[in-house]
C-alpha cells in the first residue's frame, strides 16, 4: 500500500481544498491528512481560524478519499510522521515548492498545482465584503 501525507489548515473548505486532496489520493493507495492545531495555528503561524481544529478534523474525516486525519503541533514534526506513518510520498501545493525537500532523504516529495482563482484568504475577504457592503432596498 502506497501511503501519502499532506499538511494544511484547512478553514473553509472549498473547491481547492478537495482539488488538492483528491490529486494527493491519487498519488496512492491511502492518504493522510495533517491538519494545524489551532494552538499552532495561534502561536506559530499568527493565524485565527474561522472553524476550530475539531470542526475541520470533522469535515476531512467525511471526504471519502481522506483516510487518517492527525494533528499538526510543530513545524519539525514532518519527519517523525513520515517515519511513524511509513509515508511513501509527501506532497504540498505548489506554493510550498522546494520548501520541504529536506524530506527526499525519507520519501517522494511532490508539489501540486494550485487550483487557480480560490484560496482561504479570497474567500474570508468575500465574506467580509458581503457583510460589509451596505443593502440598496
Amino acid at each position: 500500500m502506497k501511503r501519502v501525507l499532506t499538511y494544511g489548515t484547512y478553514d473553509l473548505l472549498h473547491y481547492g481544498h478537495i482539488n488538492l486532496l483528491k490529486r494527493a489520493r491519487a498519488l496512492g493507495d491511502y492518504l493522510i491528512v495533517a491538519i494545524s492545531t489551532d494552538e499552532f495555528n495561534k502561536n506559530m503561524k499568527n493565524k485565527v481560524c474561522v472553524q476550530s481544529y475539531e470542526e475541520r478534523k470533522t469535515i476531512l474525516e467525511s471526504l471519502r478519499f481522506v483516510d487518517l486525519v492527525i494533528p499538526e503541533e510543530n513545524w519539525e514534526q514532518k519527519i517523525n510522521d513520515v517515519k511513524l506513518y511509513h509515508v511513501d510520498t509527501f506532497c504540498m501545493g505548489s506554493d510550498w515548492e522546494g520548501k520541504f525537500d529536506f524530506l527526499k532523504e525519507y520519501c517522494e516529495v511532490v508539489y501540486l498545482p494550485r487550483t487557480e482563482g480560490i484560496s482561504t484568504t479570497q474567500r474570508k475577504g468575500q465574506v467580509i465584503q458581503m457583510f460589509s457592503t451596505p443593502k440598496i432596498s
